[in-house]
């Protein structure tokens, strides 16, 4: 019986082992192509992204492949043997930024996550009035900075020597600036800062397709008073106009005067953007807006639920 023990023992042995060897004949071995990536930077001399990720899709697996890159020059990656198209983003301070479609090359798309408040006075986006004809508009936050690029047809092989993969981010988003002079009673208006929104903005960016999307968003910024000039002030960054779409681009001034009642003003700058010499760089330039004077109090009424409204035709 003892005899017999062993033995069974024995078999039992060499049974696991052939499964574990078995196991491992049928691990994929596919060779990996060492790979160096190099982060042009010709069409954005200036940026400074402190990483960046790169995906890579190949033409015949289901799932891409995710490298994160520390700073801006590239790296060296490991690809299986196949040829690729290639998508590098910048992957710092993107709090901002919601990503979808990911798995598509084509379609993989950036936008901002919905703005619940303005930023000078933290007034509730579904609670203030909008301009007319863009109610439908969702709130969006503004972006911040980002770059990309795309290559298509990469072929990574396992040889001697190494792979090499170029890519050229450019910058994606664009800048806006607005300028209000000439304004009449400015020292009527509360605090340092005061809203404002422009409408008919793109809602995100294809990096795949290098395109702007075809929906719509209003995007808040502030505007800093600036009383020794009498002018309002701002700047921010979106992702322009819509790609194909023609959206109504009009400028929303929100503001609380010092004795509590709150004032908004609309403009209609449609061909200020649309028209703009460089629309990378969009300068909106509006003259002649005149406050109330507030009527002289001890109380402040923010509190007031009323808003006084005035549609102002511009003056260039």
């Amino acid at each position: 019986m003892r005899t017999l023990s062993i033995i069974s023992l024995a078999a039992t042995s060499i049974l696991l082992f052939s499964a574990c060897d078995h196991k491992d004949i049928c691990w994929d071995h596919t060779p990996s192509a060492r790979t160096k990536v190099v982060f042009d930077w010709r069409n954005a001399p200036d940026a400074n992204p402190a990483s960046m990720e790169l995906c890579m899709y190949p033409e015949d697996a289901p799932n891409h492949l995710s490298f994160n890159l520390e700073g801006r020059d590239g790296g060296y990656i490991d690809l299986p043997d196949n040829t690729y198209d290639a998508i590098c983003v910048n992957n710092d301070d993107l709090d901002w930024a919601i990503y979808r479609n990911t798995a598509d090359e084509d379609d993989f798309e950036v936008y901002t996550h919905d703005a619940s408040e303005l930023g000078a006075y933290s007034l509730l986006t579904t609670s203030i009035p909008r301009a007319d004809g863009t109610e439908n508009e969702r709130m969006a936050a503004t972006p911040g900075m980002a770059w990309s690029s795309r290559s298509d047809d990469i072929t990574a092989r396992h040889q001697e020597g190494e792979n090499i993969i170029t890519l050229y981010p450019e910058e994606i988003v664009c800048h806006y600036s607005v300028e209000i002079h000439d304004v009449e009673n400015i020292n009527s208006a509360r605090g340092e800062i005061v809203d404002g929104t422009l409408s008919g903005m793109a809602e995100g960016y294809h990096h795949g397709s290098r395109k702007t999307s075809d929906t719509p968003v209003t995007m808040p910024f502030t505007l800093t008073v600036d009383s020794q000039g009498n002018a309002l002030t701002g700047e921010f960054l979106t992702f322009g106009e819509c790609d194909t779409l023609k959206a109504k681009h009009v400028l929303t001034v929100y503001l609380f005067l010092t004795d509590g009642s709150k004032w908004y003003y609309t403009f209609d700058v449609d061909k200020q953007v649309s028209e703009a010499p460089d629309p990378r760089h969009v300068h909106i330039v509006v003259s002649g807006l005149t406050l109330p004077k507030a009527i002289a109090t001890d109380v402040l009424k923010p509190e007031v639920n009323d808003w006084q409204t005035e549609q102002v035709d511009l003056k260039m």
